[in-house]
Order: C-alpha cells, then sequence, then structure tokens
C-alpha cells in the first residue's frame, strides 16, 4: 500500500499499532485505521481478493481462483472498536447505540435497500445491490447486482461475488480473529437456498447451487456423490456444484448416529441465461431453495 500517513506508509502504521496498542492514541495512527475503513467503504481495498495472474488479461483471475487475505487490514478492523466511542443516534423513531455509524448515500451508490435493511460503515455494496431486510457488516464486500434476501445476513470481512442470490434467512460468517484466518468467500453468480449457513471462511466456488438448509463449516463433509465412488473435501465447494444436506453415519459409544454432511449431487447445465440454468438444475435434482 503506497499510500502514506504523515510520511509512513498506512500499513506500516496498521502493523506498528497492532504490535504496540498505546499508539492507539496517536492521531497519525487513529487517522491510520479510519482512513482503511473508509477505504473498505469505498470498495477501494478489500479484506479478500482473487489472485490474477500476472499473465492473464487485466481483472482475470488465476484459474485455480485462489485467494488472498490482508492480514493488515483485519488488524485495522479490529482495531477501529476501540478508538470509537459509543454514540446515540436516530434514524426516524429509532434509535441506536453503538460505535459504528450505518451506511448513507445508498441512491448515489445505485444500491437499493428496502427498510428495516441495515448495513454498517465500512461494508461495500457495488451498484446494482438489493437489500431487503438484511444485515451487512462492517469489512464485507458485496459485489453487483447481488440480492440479500430477507433476514440474511453477511458477516463481517465476507465477500461476495456477483451476481449472487442470498436467500431468505441465509447466515454467511464473519471471521475477524484470528486475523490469518480466510473470511467465508461466495463467488460470482452462486444462489444460496433459503436459510443455508457458510461459516469459518468456507469458500463456494462460481455458479455454485446450495439447496435449502445446507450447512457449510470448515469441518463439513462435502461429498461429491455424482461418480462410482464417492469424493470428499472440507471447506470448499467446486464451482457450478448443486449441493443439498445430507447424513453419514458415525460411531457414538450409545450406538450409531447420522450427522450433517453436504452432498453434491450434481452440476449447474451450460447456458448462456443463467436464470434458466439454475431453474433446470433445481428441477432436475429437486433442490429444495
Amino acid at each position: 500500500m503506497a499510500e502514506r500517513i504523515g510520511g509512513t506508509p498506512m500499513h506500516e502504521l496498521i502493523e506498528k499499532a497492532w504490535a504496540d496498542r498505546s499508539m492507539l492514541r496517536y492521531p497519525e495512527v487513529v487517522d491510520a485505521v479510519e482512513n482503511v475503513i473508509a477505504k473498505l467503504d469505498k470498495g477501494e481495498i478489500r479484506v479478500a481478493q482473487p489472485v490474477v495472474d500476472a499473465n492473464a488479461t487485466p481483472g482475470q483471475a488465476r484459474s485455480d481462483n485462489a485467494w488472498t487475505v490482508n492480514e493488515w487490514v483485519k488488524k485495522a478492523v479490529l482495531m477501529y472498536f476501540p478508538i470509537k466511542q459509543m454514540h446515540t443516534f436516530e434514524v426516524g423513531p429509532l434509535e441506536f447505540h453503538d460505535k459504528i455509524p450505518l451506511k448513507k448515500h445508498y441512491a448515489s451508490l445505485g444500491v437499493r435497500v428496502v427498510p428495516h435493511a441495515i448495513a454498517r460503515h465500512g461494508s461495500f455494496l457495488a451498484p446494482g445491490v438489493i437489500l431487503m431486510p438484511s444485515y451487512v457488516n462492517i469489512g464485507a464486500y458485496v459485489d453487483s447486482d447481488t440480492m440479500v434476501d430477507t433476514w440474511a445476513t453477511v458477516g463481517s470481512c465476507a465477500q461476495i461475488g456477483k451476481g449472487v442470490h442470498l436467500s431468505g434467512g441465509v447466515g454467511i460468517g464473519g471471521v475477524l480473529e484470528p486475523v490469518q484466518a480466510s473470511p467465508v468467500i461466495i463467488e460470482d453468480g452462486c444462489f444460496i437456498g433459503s436459510r443455508a449457513i457458510v461459516v469459518e471462511g468456507v469458500r463456494v466456488g462460481k455458479e455454485a447451487v446450495l439447496g435449502a438448509n445446507v450447512v457449510l463449516t470448515a469441518s463439513t463433509r462435502i461429498i461429491d456423490v455424482t461418480g462410482p465412488e464417492p469424493v470428499e473435501m472440507k471447506g470448499y465447494v467446486p464451482p457450478r456444484s448443486v449441493v443439498i444436506p445430507g447424513t453419514v453415519p458415525k460411531q457414538f459409544p450409545a450406538g450409531e448416529y447420522g450427522v450433517p454432511c453436504a452432498l453434491i449431487i450434481g452440476q449447474r447445465k451450460e447456458s448462456t441465461d443463467k436464470k434458466t440454468s439454475l431453474n433446470d438444475a433445481l428441477r432436475e435434482h429437486n433442490v429444495a431453495v
């Protein structure tokens, strides 16, 4: 990060203050932290972003869609809380008491916000985003033309791609500590079904479909059952996968019981019309959304 505060690169000030919290009383450190949050709010920096191949065309990610986490940005978010004071503020008849203000100026951002949707300052909403009554936390990045449906939550630092649909009641987990932990990543074009939960840094690949009530944690067994033998993975859903909730048997002292897992039961069909492709996938595999 080339930008400087008082002659010192901004990320260096953040790292020094992280190692010595007494520096949070210095004006230049406060400025650096608030500058980071302001840049997060505008989408000028991100907690995580795709790794770009040096040989690719501008903006094209590597074929494996690897992501990198900017730990120093997460550190700035964590240090934003102690430098802020509690404040009572009113929005019409509603009253809030918090350290972090709400996001503003939605019309100029090109974002539709339905009452009672709330996004915190320090979260980024790209043009075309629609927030039904929902919640977006600080550090989150929600890319263009994404729908955050009723009572869905986007946790701190979560990364949501373009054209994603987070259905009603979806829970996208947040992560701040440990700072090296990856946030939840939902890549472009995904459809996340009602009441699905994705937490603990799980990454869902482009155009994947999660059926209703799918729960993905870092330890959830994700099993591809489309071939002659099951293929198991954790923490990652491959692109265009259609995923439903499942169970696997596990032996306990009291007997054998089924424990939750996620089953990859198919792939979205190739189509230039992704909505048609999605509907075909849901109909073919009887996936509840």
